[in-house]
C-alpha cells in the first residue's frame, strides 16, 4: 500500500485515482500520520444513460394542462 502526504495527493490527484482503478490501495497521510485511504468501489453498479425522448409522440399534454383547479380539487389538496 503506497502512503502519499495531503499535498502530494492534491497534486497528484488523477494519477492516484487511475492506480486506484487499477486495485491499488492508497494511504493519505498528514505529517506522516495516515488519515484517510483510497480503496477501488466494489460492486457499484454504474447507472444506465438515460435516452431522452424515449416517449416521443405517445404522450399528450392536454390544452387545459395549467388550467385553474376547481375550488373541490383544491380543497382535497389543501385538506378542506
Amino acid at each position: 500500500m503506497q502512503t502519499v502526504n495531503i499535498h502530494a495527493a492534491k497534486t497528484h490527484l488523477s494519477r492516484l485515482l487511475d492506480a486506484v482503478a487499477g486495485g491499488e490501495e492508497i494511504l493519505i497521510a498528514r505529517a506522516g500520520r495516515p488519515i484517510a485511504r483510497l480503496v477501488p468501489l466494489q460492486g457499484q453498479a454504474v447507472p444506465p444513460r438515460r435516452r431522452l425522448g424515449l416517449l416521443a409522440g405517445q404522450i399528450t399534454v392536454p390544452e387545459d394542462f395549467d388550467a385553474p383547479l376547481s375550488e373541490d380539487i383544491l380543497g382535497s389538496f389543501e385538506g378542506r
